[in-house]
């Protein structure tokens, strides 16, 4: 499982023109699922997506998680995360996991995630979602679990 996260000021994804999932401060997580991915996987990624420290302190160092700074945790399915670029001028999605698995891990993702945060929203599984969003910083990381 990997979540490509970006530390945000805003975020938001639209389906056809509506809202569907929406934060102000907090993290932004583009999640792709792989074939080997489980029910651990996901503990371990919200683990990391919910302690990772990429919030300034008094100091201004990244020493905050999401949960110390109680920010907003917007979710969004995208197997194209998983995709094989390491040749060719064409992504392979072969190593993403077949859409019932991804469907069926993501919305387990999500499942543990409102429960043990309060502020959680998210995109639509398979949707063309339109994902708008203000990069605070910049800061982006690759989270691989």
């Amino acid at each position: 499982m990997k979540a490509l996260i970006q530390r945000v000021s805003a975020a938001r994804v639209e389906v056809a023109g509506e809202v569907v999932g929406a934060i102000d401060q907090g993290l932004l997580a583009l999640v792709g699922i792989e074939p080997q991915d489980d029910a651990e996987s996901v503990a371990r990624m919200l683990h990391r997506l919910l302690n990772y420290r990429v919030f300034a302190d008094a100091e201004g160092r990244m020493n905050r998680s999401l949960k110390d700074v109680g920010g907003g945790l917007l979710l969004v399915s995208q197997f194209t995360l998983a995709a094989d670029t390491k040749s060719g001028l064409r992504p392979s999605f072969s190593s993403a996991a077949p859409p019932a698995q991804g469907e069926a891990l993501f919305d387990a993702l999500v499942a543990r995630a409102r429960e043990q945060h309060p502020q959680v929203a998210t995109g639509r599984f398979g949707a063309n979602m339109q994902v708008h969003l203000v990069n605070d910083g910049p800061v982006t990381f690759l989270l691989e679990v």
